[in-house]
């Protein structure tokens, strides 16, 4: 049977480099964004408060990191514990996003030194769906640490500790289906505010259920994607046997939100605005071809013993979720009076810097603590 264990092997490999040098570049705007202000870095107005830093970093990026939070579904809740080898992986992947969403939250606040006012009780607003989404994620990254702790104590050889945490850890992980279920649908919640500036054709009562639907899906891609990667650039034993079993799973999740999200759109008499020829019609209808064609994709069961055809699934699903999220909160959104916004290069490189961080983190971690399993053949 395989076990965690550290890969091992060099650092500073190419992908490593790489990695760092976007972090570097990051690391040169983010000095002159704390020195000079965010406008130094931004195209940030008043029609436009929140740009590709809160858009990617925080609504993408956190469904990106519902790997951990898929995989605890599917493994705690509906007890499948043949799927428990992938749960670390996707346990790590949801750590970094969270942590660097966090982090993209204090980069993109004006006054970020008083962003621990978010915690104190005499200075919050209990009807707030936006301080609910903070506390969540902030909660819920604690979470993620401490069920990625069992990691450490495994490298450490700690064994009393870890004992310890194994009779407590089970409510953790109920914690880390719960908050989940929170703050993503919440981030649908927060858009329903916007009410006449997004269009009708993502604007609806129901963006709390599809946002909940669009991070579970996007949590299982995320899954296939990661493994697919991790087996590919470690030269590890494939586990398409097991992601196989996922990607049966995904198609009738793509079913519900497209029934849903159709269906919505027909009784609220805005389905003609799909044929009105314009950019937010031809987001939308990216935004669902990119769901449609993983779809017959995985209906197919010789596409999912493929490695390379759940790979593209995964990728094409994972494109599908970001533009609809892009979808929701820029593209869609129009504040009136003529504003316009789109990211400088700045904004952009930080961007990057924030994901270069995260594959630089993972490959560090895989190599140096027990995440992935490694078979006897491997």
């Amino acid at each position: 049977m395989s076990k965690a264990k550290p890969i091992g092997g060099g650092l500073f490999t190419a992908p490593f480099n790489i990695a760092l040098i976007f972090i570097a570049l990051a690391v040169y705007f983010l000095i002159k964004r704390f020195v000079f202000g965010i406008g130094a870095v931004t195209n940030l107005n008043d029609g436009y408060p929140w740009g590709i830093w809160i858009t990617y970093d925080v609504v993408v990026g956190t469904a990106f990191a519902c790997g951990g939070y898929a995989m605890a579904i599917l493994v705690y809740l509906f007890n499948k514990g043949r799927y428990h080898p992938l749960v670390r992986p996707a346990l790590l992947a949801s750590v970094f996003g969270y942590s660097l969403a966090g982090v993209s939250v204090f980069i993109d606040i004006g006054r970020y030194w008083q962003m621990y006012n978010v915690f104190l009780p005499q200075h919050i607003n209990t009807n707030s769906v936006m301080l609910e989404v903070a506390l969540c994620i902030a909660l819920y990254t604690v979470v993620l640490w401490i069920e990625f702790t069992p990691a450490f104590l495994e490298k450490f050889k700690n064994e009393t500790s870890l004992k310890s945490l194994d009779k407590v850890l089970f409510i953790f992980i109920a914690l880390g289906i719960l908050l989940p279920t929170m703050h993503q649908s919440s981030l649908g919640s927060m858009m329903i505010a916007a009410g006449h500036k997004l269009s009708p054709l993502w604007w609806t009562p129901l963006l709390p259920l599809l946002f909940l639907i669009s991070a579970i899906l996007m949590g299982f891609s995320i899954v296939l994607f990661e493994s697919s990667l991790a087996t590919t650039g470690f030269r590890l034993a494939s586990e398409k046997h097991i992601l196989a079993k996922i990607a049966a799973i995904i198609p009738w999740v793509i079913i519900a939100y497209l029934v849903i999200r159709f269906i919505d759109i027909i009784a609220r008499g805005k389905i003609g605005l799909i044929f009105a020829g314009d950019l937010n019609a031809s987001m939308f209808i990216l935004e669902n071809l990119l769901l449609i064609a993983p779809l017959t994709m995985l209906f197919c069961s010789d596409c999912r013993s493929s490695a390379k055809k759940l790979f593209l699934a995964s990728v094409l699903l994972l494109l599908s979720g970001a533009v609809y999220r892009f979808n929701c909160y820029l593209v869609g959104f129009d504040p009136g009076d003529g504003w316009q916004y789109f990211p400088s290069v700045p904004e952009i490189l930080i961007t990057f810097g924030i994901i270069a961080a995260e594959v630089a983190g993972y490959i560090w971690f895989v190599k140096r603590f027990p995440v992935l399993s490694v078979s006897e053949n491997a």
